[in-house]
């Protein structure tokens, strides 16, 4: 893999925790629009830029665009963004429920997405690549990172381990959610190059959260060498801004589906239906967990059903073993009819961050007929289904903590 140092835009200390803000595509425009309400630091105004505009605004306005250059322009006129004078790479770490990784902050080669050494493990849509792609193009700057997750090594460990055992350069806890955040410079030349070839002898790094943002950040990268005549593979937008865990740091959540009808079935007939392939047990009132692989939780009236699927009913590749394909296939497609879970209305999904009460109220609440609760995948199923070239089923994966945005911006010139 092949990274570079780089020159970082960033909040002053005393200003990271307001200029930072959650990722542009975790929370809805109104959502942004409060949570910027009386704080013209927020990044929101470059990554929502359709909070500076009325209610009801189109996001994809070309106004709105716009307005995130302006808002970018002006934050680094205040001070509220400055770029550091020299190349470095940086550690970020989170911490949650008392666990934390330490992700490096690296400039990732667009030669290794395109060739696929960064490998993916979901499809994208190219509406919302083109959408991010626009706000890379015309800001020229990678604003928000990606997430990325490499096979361990004791070596980088330990040099995370030396820097982060000096004073940070922010550290603080979101008011929002608890977690905190942390973050140091690597301004030491030698350690700058030992990353550098460490990094350089790991074979892969896999996308684990933001794949649309990855896909454009490299895309804008090959558009920028392919429409530069003189270009010599030195430019910065060689490059785009991507943070780095270790993969056995990671906590991948569960992310569940919730669904509006039984397809025409009442309660007795869905679930004399689901006995063909697993094993029902009624659970009671209380919430059920799936405790694990191939087991489900399913909630419908006021009752807690765990399903175990039938050994017959998933095979050993890694496409097949996963809970979610199980799940896909048997209820969501054979029994409720949804046959595309990117464009059904009649389903949505619900990440673990919000738990398994989120399900029941859901379905309490008289807007969705039943909850399905799902083991969560591993980070070794990730890597092995990206590794195997196969693409995992939509709405797998839930990362947790995001990353947050503001923190440190890569600029392309």
């Amino acid at each position: 893999m092949r990274i570079k140092p780089f020159r970082g835009i960033r909040p002053p200390r005393l200003l990271a925790k307001q200029v930072s803000s959650r990722p542009y595509d975790v929370l809805d425009s109104e959502e942004a629009r409060r949570e910027a309400a009386g704080n013209d630091m927020s990044l929101y105004h470059i990554i929502k830029p359709e909070i500076n505009f009325p209610e009801g605004t189109d996001e994809h306005d070309p106004r709105v665009y716009d307005s995130a250059v302006e808002h970018f322009r002006l934050f680094r006129k205040n001070g509220w963004l400055v770029q550091d004078d020299k190349e470095q790479y940086y550690i970020y770490a989170q911490t949650m429920d008392n666990r934390t990784q330490y992700g490096l902050v690296v400039a990732a080669w667009v030669e290794d997405y395109m060739e696929g050494r960064i490998k993916k493990h979901e499809l994208t849509r190219k509406d919302k690549e083109e959408d991010r792609m626009k706000h890379v193009r015309i800001n020229n700057a990678n604003i928000e990172p990606v997430f990325f997750a490499y096979p361990d090594r004791a070596d980088l460990d330990a040099i995370v381990a030396e820097v982060t055992s000096h004073e940070p350069e922010y550290d603080f806890v979101s008011d929002l959610d608890g977690f905190r955040h942390t973050f140091w410079v690597v301004s030491k030349p030698e350690q700058i190059a030992a990353i550098t070839s460490i990094v350089a002898e790991i074979p892969a790094m896999y996308i684990a959260d933001g794949h649309h943002r990855s896909a454009a950040a490299a895309l804008v990268g090959h558009e920028k060498k392919m429409q530069n005549p003189n270009h010599t593979g030195n430019e910065e937008y060689n490059y785009f801004l991507a943070v780095c865990f270790p993969a056995t740091q990671l906590h991948v959540m569960d992310y569940n589906r919730v669904v509006r009808d039984l397809n025409g079935m009442s309660k007795e007939e869905f679930l004399a239906k689901l006995g063909e392939h697993f094993t029902v047990e009624d659970k009671g009132t209380a919430i059920y967990h799936p405790e694990a692989l191939h087991t489900f939780g399913l909630y419908m009236g006021d009752h807690w059903y765990k399903l175990t699927a039938h050994p017959d009913t998933y095979t050993d590749d890694p496409i097949g073993v996963l809970d979610v394909t199980v799940s896909s296939r048997l209820i969501l497609d054979d029994l409720l009819g949804i046959k595309d879970l990117r464009t059904d209305k009649r389903i949505d999904f619900v990440g673990g961050i919000r738990g398994l009460e989120e399900l029941q109220r859901r379905v309490d609440s008289g807007e969705m007929k039943m909850a399905l609760a799902l083991y969560p995948v591993t980070m070794q199923q990730i890597i092995d289904i990206a590794d195997s070239g196969n693409i995992m089923p939509p709405k797998t994966t839930w990362f947790e903590p995001k990353l947050r945005s503001g923190l440190i911006i890569h600029e392309l010139i």
